[in-house]
């Protein structure tokens, strides 16, 4: 398990992480730093515990945000995933017709040709 040092609000903390996370972990230990550094610039010296909590709870705040806009991008997705299929359904349903009526008119054509050249037992259909 790796160490790293990160500081917040100009103070030292040790922390573990997997193999190769420090990176991640001191980048997110940066921006909780600047929420609390946003924070003690408007309220000032209120002290540490409040100023980590309010962080705290502004950091879920704006989770709680990109979850709401994550699930409805997902329930978009659904529906327009369930459209293309019934699209799909569609063309295919479309296609199918299309060549019974191209198979339909090719036998109908054929039988005028027959019945135009004179060949015997040709019927119109």
């Amino acid at each position: 398990m790796a160490q790293v040092t990160v500081m917040i609000d100009g103070k030292a903390y040790r922390m573990a992480c997997e193999e190769g996370q420090e990176d991640h972990l001191t980048d997110l230990a940066d921006r909780f730093d600047r929420y609390v550094g946003h924070l003690k610039s408007q309220f000032g010296e209120i002290g540490d515990l409040r100023l980590t909590v309010m962080a705290g709870i502004m950091v879920m705040d704006e989770l709680s945000d990109v979850s709401r806009r994550l699930a409805k991008l997902e329930t978009e997705m659904k529906n327009i995933s369930a459209t293309r299929e019934d699209d799909r359904a569609s063309t295919a349903r479309t296609e199918e017709l299309l060549a019974t009526t191209i198979e339909e008119v090719t036998a109908r054509i054929q039988g005028l040709t027959a019945k135009l050249t004179g060949r015997p037992g040709a019927e119109l259909n």
